[in-house]
């Protein structure tokens, strides 16, 4: 994971291939919490109360902001699920995996 949550997100646009399932299957292992689901990254985060699930949410907009990449968020009262893909290119990128990385931070420092 550190490597990942050291890297920064690098502007996709259209016509960039998405990751093969190859190339997704070796980085979501380093991801274990997160599941793979079709062209989309995957994660539901649980919380004590609605107050420290919309903190996280706050925390993952900044992420988002920063690194200009930005994921389906649901909130309910205690969890988030966050879904990560990169609509430009109708699948995963490398920058997916980054945020994802970057938010298992979030919980970890």
């Amino acid at each position: 994971m550190g490597d990942l949550a050291s890297k920064r997100c690098v502007p996709c646009e259209g016509g960039t291939p998405p990751l093969d399932a190859d190339r997704a299957r070796e980085l979501a292992r380093q991801l274990p919490q997160w599941q793979l689901a079709g062209n989309k990254l995957e994660r539901t985060f649980r919380f004590r109360n609605h107050y420290e699930a919309l903190a996280f949410v706050n925390a993952v907009a900044w992420i988002s902001h920063v690194q200009d990449h930005h994921p389906l968020m649901e909130v309910g009262y205690n969890t988030v699920k966050l879904t990560y893909w990169t609509h430009a290119i109708g699948g995963l990128s490398e920058n997916d995996f980054i945020c994802a990385a970057k938010v298992d931070q979030l919980l970890t420092s």
